[in-house]
């Protein structure tokens, strides 16, 4: 089976500047777990998912810091505290997005997506075709797959 077979097609889609607020609502509207980020051409340029939001409400994380003849050392990344604090902050999905998302395409296997799914803990993927945005799958199409056509419906 292949993924045009099960895609989503013409996905809703936000904008890098669409506020976090609002791609929160659609999500939690439309019970999906992600979103393609597209830019004003239409390009596919991230993917926000719950996740993403989610991660917005941790808690900062603190470096640990040690004094050094009266200066402080840092003991953790700031690259990766900078991104953790833009990802709490963020008030547009650009801030909270992943970007160069992994992708499919149409005539992907669903048994290659099931394993891009498990080995990079994805929900949803974005389908490309001649990088063009055509469709998302998601773990439900894939589940869908697994049950007896009798009950699918």
């Amino acid at each position: 089976m292949l993924v045009k077979e099960i895609m989503t097609e013409n996905p809703i889609t936000v904008t890098a500047d669409t506020e976090i607020i609002k791609a929160a609502k659609i999500l939690l509207d439309r019970r999906i777990n992600g979103v393609p980020v597209v830019d004003g051409d239409g390009r596919l340029v991230g993917l926000l998912c719950q996740s993403d939001i989610i991660a917005q409400q941790k808690k900062l994380p603190i470096p640990s810091l040690f004094s050094f003849l009266d200066g402080y050392i840092s003991l953790s990344s700031m690259k990766g505290f900078e991104k953790a604090v833009r990802k709490i902050a963020a008030t547009a999905v650009s801030d909270a997005m992943t970007p160069n998302p992994v992708t499919v395409g149409p005539d992907s296997t669903i048994e290659t997506v099931a394993a891009l799914m498990v080995d990079h803990n994805l929900h949803t993927l974005p389908v490309l075709e001649k990088g063009v945005l055509v469709g998302v799958v998601g773990k439900e199409d894939i589940l869908r797959t697994l049950m007896p056509a009798d009950h699918s419906g």
